[in-house]
């Protein structure tokens, strides 16, 4: 009973030692980012989902994801620098996220628009084609039946009865 007195009295004694090496955290409300941090960020989403639109579509974005990416690496830095406490730094670094990502937003509108246009312009097509192809299937099967129908019937026509000799 002694020994469990004492390890609770030196776990007591630890723990509150403990509390004095252990930095203390804290954290902010988020108000103390800066406007061109948000604009970035803000920047970057749009692009981000206009891309994938156009992906959706159907357009190649391989270009647009590099761009993209670029971007987010000055945002990155941006944050970097801003947390260092270097705010000028920061403000320029995001300020090049805008420019990035803003001509890439655009790109990726103009091949989204592209992308839904051409493939309305293969729908169309195959509906055409289809269309077609139907047409001449049918009008096909009459005329084959139709030269068919005239080669049995000039063939049955032209048959002559045979009478057997035994026969009634």
């Amino acid at each position: 009973m002694v020994s469990c007195l004492k390890i609770l009295a030196v776990s007591v004694f630890l723990f509150s030692l403990l509390s004095l090496f252990v930095p203390w955290a804290s954290a902010s409300n988020g108000d103390t980012v800066s406007p061109e941090l948000t604009d970035a960020e803000e920047a970057l989403t749009l692009a981000y989902n206009a891309v994938s639109d156009a992906e959706e579509a159907g357009a190649d974005v391989s270009d647009l994801l590099a761009k993209l990416n670029i971007g987010s690496e000055y945002l990155n830095e941006a944050h970097a620098s801003f947390l260092l406490g270097d705010s000028e730094s920061a403000d320029r670094l995001a300020g090049l996220c805008v420019e990035a990502v803003n001509n890439v937003k655009g790109e990726a509108v103009l091949l989204n628009d592209e992308a839904v246009r051409s493939e309305m312009a293969d729908f169309l097509a195959r509906v055409f084609s289809s269309a077609i192809g139907i047409v001449i299937v049918v009008v096909g099967g009459f005329v084959l039946w139709g030269v068919f129908r005239r080669r049995y019937l000039k063939r049955v026509f032209g048959l002559k009865p045979e009478v057997s000799d035994g026969e009634s």
